[in-house]
């Protein structure tokens, strides 16, 4: 489903503009960016899943094409956990 998909989606369910629902998804995406870039970024949503910050350390990798070893740099990840409802629905 793309961002466009979503937002007809919304739009639909809560009978409202396709321009108020895209709002709103900006809005929920702004807000679940500016609480992730925090120290310890965290968002949970009961029933549908946590969205958290780790830090990943830097490692050695290779490059597929030559096989030649690189290093990759330490950075931070969004790490996505699913709720319980959301598991059992899947």
């Amino acid at each position: 489903m793309t961002k466009a998909e979503l937002v007809e989606k919304a739009a639909k369910d809560a009978k409202i503009s396709k321009v108020a629902a895209a709002t709103a998804l900006s809005s929920f995406m702004e807000g679940v960016t500016k609480a992730l870039k925090k120290k310890d970024g965290k968002v949970t949503l009961v029933g549908f899943g946590t969205f958290s910050k780790v830090r990943r350390k830097a490692r050695k990798g290779r490059n597929p094409q030559t096989g030649a070893p690189i290093k990759i740099k330490a950075c931070n990840v969004v790490k996505f956990k699913p709720g319980k409802k959301l598991k059992d629905a899947i």
